[in-house]
């Protein structure tokens, strides 16, 4: 094993998931927590956030700092000190060449006074900035490299709830939040951790490496091969040497991108004049921000989030994964054994029933959920049915957007011979719970029988390494189709339906699922909601609630945007008076989601302006995806589409 192979490979899966979407929720945390000291620079004299005190200078004099206009200096009369560079710590005058300490509050700065011997007005230079970004990075680091290798081992020893520590780092956000709201409260919490900053260094920077603790415990990267090798090497137990240099590069990788931003957060705290103007305010933005996120993550509202947002780096980590060294480094392929050597005959996501050997039995399961009083499912007792094992985890999104897919084949094709068995594996410590599991299978409404795989042990029987993938099973019991990513769903159905028929010829078939396909498109306009929650895309005015539009004069590309009366909820937007859309898309294929009863018209335009085609879409029974376009190539066009009363518009799709 080549260490310096491993850190560039863990280096580099960090990058592509640091800019990935699954990082988008914490970016306005981090940004304000690089422009934010600990303690507040705006508060008045005599508060914990605005405490002055009289510095001894030269010659027994002393010099009171104004909380307005500057400090007095012996010689110099009195020197303006812009606000940004006053604090909460008391300065030093000593004539030429003293200094006076930043504080805490602004906190990024010591001013350095040099008097020139002639009298004339000294200057103020910068000397000293916080390293506030730096320590919450750091905390983040730390956090999130201990917590995937030794969290769940820990837990385990102690007896511990798996979810522990990322309710842990929750409370330390609400906390640390809290504080920036309330400077007492704030003072009361740094006491603790001032140790863990420099003795010289400003207050403001003490509270950076406790925030970074928080963060690395919350936050989830997007699943990609390194995640995937560094999460089974905690999880069981396998830390070596290897894999803690991959496991530190990855998360170095990942935080390079949140330094940049907790870097420019605290140039713009120095640059911009309403920074320094408004430094209460903006603290009290980045408290109201760390208290919105945990809030957020404790309801995993940030799944909602991240589903509605493209995978841009979906193709990069598809190439990592591909790489022959990657795969040869992380050990990709897996475990080999005269049990599972067939599935090397499989090939990933193929567009036909493939013979890759007999299904290795489902083992080490923790927990059964959805079978009768917790029994296991015994692949054996399923000769002559058709099996889909579906390997997920229920904060992983790529999962989220394949699981609906799963969800409509088990429903559709259950009383036609096909058993759906979901082997949950955690990606996360706090994923091994229970409970945790119970209310991911309940939100995405499956009720077909899952495994939780806490101990990898079915995950290692068939050399898994994604998330999600998916195993076709025929009814004598080998593995037909391999499917691991996302996608692919319209060929798996059809394999689905083959192996049902071969099992019995005397099946009836119900029709094809209708489930929208919303793997990320790099070249296509991305997946567009008009839900309150999953939101995207849209141009001009958006309102929860019933509101009355005018469509915009002007529109971007790849938006959609209302016009007349509709009403906007959780679910979509529900067409009132007048009710009529206008899209503009970047495809071959458009497909909308429907609900409701009505006749639903449209007009499609080219890139010119020239109607291309027109039609009406007969809405009626269960919502479901209604064909718009249907062309060759990928164009740019605009769809105009008029609504009557009744119907739900839910979202667009792309192809």
């Amino acid at each position: 094993m080549d260490l310096l192979t491993l850190a560039l490979i863990g280096l580099v899966g960090g990058l592509v998931t640091g800019v990935s979407p699954c990082i988008l929720p914490v970016l306005p945390v981090v940004l304000v927590a690089g422009a934010t000291g600990s303690s507040g620079a705006a508060g008045p004299p005599g508060s914990p956030s605005g405490r002055r005190t009289r510095p001894r200078v030269a010659g027994g004099a002393s010099s009171s700092g104004s909380g307005t206009s500057g400090a007095g200096l012996p010689g110099f009369g009195v020197l303006p000190v812009p606000d940004f560079l006053r604090g909460t710590a008391a300065g030093t005058a000593a004539g030429d060449g003293g200094t006076r300490a930043a504080g805490a509050g602004g906190g990024a700065v010591t001013a350095t006074i040099d008097g020139p011997p002639s009298g004339d007005e000294p200057t103020v230079t910068r000397a000293r900035r916080s390293a506030r970004p730096y320590l919450v990075v750091a905390g983040l680091v730390t956090s999130f490299t201990l917590v995937t290798l030794l969290g769940s081992v820990v837990l385990s020893v102690l007896g511990l709830p798996q979810d522990l520590l990322r309710w842990t780092g929750i409370v330390v956000l609400a906390v640390i939040g809290l504080g920036l709201l309330v400077p007492r409260l704030e003072a009361i919490i740094e006491r603790p951790f001032a140790r863990l900053a420099p003795r010289n260094a400003p207050r403001s920077s003490r509270g950076g490496f406790v925030l970074g603790l928080g963060l690395g415990a919350v936050y989830v990267p997007c699943a990609g091969p390194v995640l995937a090798a560094i999460t089974v090497a905690g999880a069981s137990g396998n830390v070596g040497p290897g894999t803690v240099v991959l496991t530190v590069a990855f998360a170095l990788g990942a935080a390079a991108p949140l330094l940049a931003v907790a870097l420019a957060g605290r140039r713009a705290s120095e640059r911009v004049k309403a920074f320094r103007s408004h430094l209460r305010a903006v603290r009290a933005v980045g408290g109201a921000l760390m208290i919105a996120l945990a809030l957020a993550l404790s309801f995993n509202l940030t799944d909602a989030i991240q589903r509605a947002l493209p995978g841009y780096t979906d193709r990069l980590q598809e190439q990592i994964a591909a790489d022959p060294r990657v795969q040869r480094e992380l050990d990709l392929g897996g475990l080999v054994t005269a049990e599972n050597e067939g599935l090397s005959r499989c090939t990933d996501g193929a567009e036909e029933l493939e013979e890759c050997g007999p299904a290795p039995a489902i083992r080490g399961i923790d927990t059964w959920l959805n079978t009768p009083d917790g029994a296991p499912v015994d692949l054996t007792d399923q000769r002559g049915k058709v099996v889909l094992l579906d390997f997920w985890a229920y904060s992983c999104i790529n999962c989220q957007r394949s699981v609906p897919h799963v969800v409509a084949w088990d429903e559709a094709y259950r009383d036609a011979g096909l058993v759906v068995v979901g082997v949950h594996t955690p990606e996360y410590a706090f994923e091994r719970e229970t409970r945790n599991v119970v209310d991911g299978a309940r939100r995405f409404g499956i009720e077909y029988p899952v495994a939780q795989d806490n101990a990898y042990a079915t995950w290692t029987a068939y050399r898994n390494r994604y998330w999600p993938a998916a195993y076709l099973v025929d009814a004598d019991g080998q593995v037909r189709h391999v499917s691991q990513g996302e996608g692919n769903y319209e060929a798996t159905e059809t394999m689905i339906r083959e192996l049902l028929v071969a099992a019995d010829p005397d099946v009836v078939l119900p029709p094809r699922t209708q489930v929208d396909d919303a793997t990320p498109q790099e070249d296509v306009t991305p997946e567009t909601f008009l839900s309150v929650s999953k939101r995207s895309n849209v141009a001009g005015e958006y309102v929860q609630g019933e509101h009355t539009y005018a469509l915009p004069t002007g529109q971007d590309p790849d938006t959609v945007a209302l016009g007349g009366t509709w009403t906007t909820d959780f679910q979509g937007a529900n067409a009132g008076a007048d009710a009529t859309l206008r899209l503009r898309y970047h495809a071959a294929v458009v497909q909308t989601v429907l609900g409701g009863t009505g006749e639903v018209g449209f007009v499609v335009r080219g890139a010119d302006g020239r109607v291309v085609d027109r039609g009406r879409l007969d809405v009626a029974g269960s919502p479901r995806s209604y064909p718009v376009v249907d062309g060759d190539e990928v164009a740019e066009g605009t769809v105009e589409l008029d609504a009557p009363e009744g119907v739900t518009v839910y979202s667009f799709t792309f192809g």
